[in-house]
């Protein structure tokens, strides 16, 4: 019961966070609307896995694309990394997320990469779909037709939205040097429709995978030529996974030594 009344109250709530100093301390904003850990202050407790993968996958320069963005803690963190030659371009279907993403964006220093928010949502093919807005929190939004997590909460409401391929954004956008996508079940049809990406570009990828998608987006990356390893305990002396974990780190084989070998795994700033 106590967990329902602090989601409840938790709706439209937006607060300001500072993004630890290595990647810019630039100012975020942030809702536990989103999650509940966005309560806390300090953004390496929120999600110390995503902040030590932006640590490990962004190089100064690079074109970062955050597929499934939420509040944007990739972004903004890659951001920081990427430095004024690099860019990010946001993703998230969720409208209202969406233009936190854009509100955010604008409290931005000069001196960092730029960042565009599109708000569409990523799949297999061009086309409508429904986008369920979870009742717990908007970071398990999911697209109808997808599996649930089990976070969800059920549905507090269905809006439209439009859907893309990654390799049609390769018309308009520059290519990636690095791609994180998190979009709730929705993965090995992302991927499905990334088949220019993978095979031309192979930027380096951050995937959350869920269970009912693990065969199919380890066939398809394994296919494609990338090594899989778990973003959870990702380093220097990482062994390869045989299937896609929870959250995955793949390179193109061909890179695959551009593990940055000297960064330590941080849990907090």
């Amino acid at each position: 019961m106590l967990r329902a009344f602090v989601e409840w109250a938790s709706r439209g709530v937006v607060l300001k966070r500072r993004l630890p100093a290595e990647f810019g301390g630039g100012t975020l904003l942030v809702s536990p609307d989103a999650s509940l850990r966005y309560w806390r202050r300090n953004l390496w407790k929120v999600d110390p896995m995503l902040l030590n993968a932006v640590r490990l996958l962004v190089q100064p320069g690079n074109v970062v694309w955050d597929i499934g963005a939420n509040v944007g803690l990739f972004s903004f963190a890659a951001r920081g990394l990427a430095g004024q030659a690099g860019k990010v371009f946001t993703v998230e279907p969720d409208p209202w997320l969406a233009d936190l993403l854009r509100r955010s964006a604008r409290l931005q220093e000069k001196s960092d990469a730029s960042i565009d928010v599109l708000s569409v949502a990523i799949g297999e093919r061009l086309g409508i779909a429904a986008l369920n807005i979870a009742k717990r929190g908007r970071a398990t939004n999911f697209i109808a037709g997808c599996e649930p997590s089990s976070q969800t909460g059920g549905i507090r409401e269905a809006v439209l939205v439009p859907t893309v391929t990654l390799d049609w954004l390769l018309e308009s956008w520059p290519a990636p040097s690095v791609v994180k996508i998190d979009v709730e079940g929705a993965e090995a049809a992302v991927f499905r429709g990334a088949v220019k990406l993978l095979a031309d570009i192979r930027p380096r990828i951050l995937c959350e995978v869920s269970v009912a998608n693990r065969v199919a987006v380890t066939a398809i990356l394994k296919s494609a030529g990338y090594t899989l390893y778990d973003a959870e305990g990702a380093g220097p002396a990482s062994k390869p996974l045989e299937q896609c974990a929870w959250n995955t780190i793949a390179f193109p084989t061909e890179k695959d030594n551009v593990q940055p070998e000297n960064k330590e795994m941080a849990t907090e700033a």
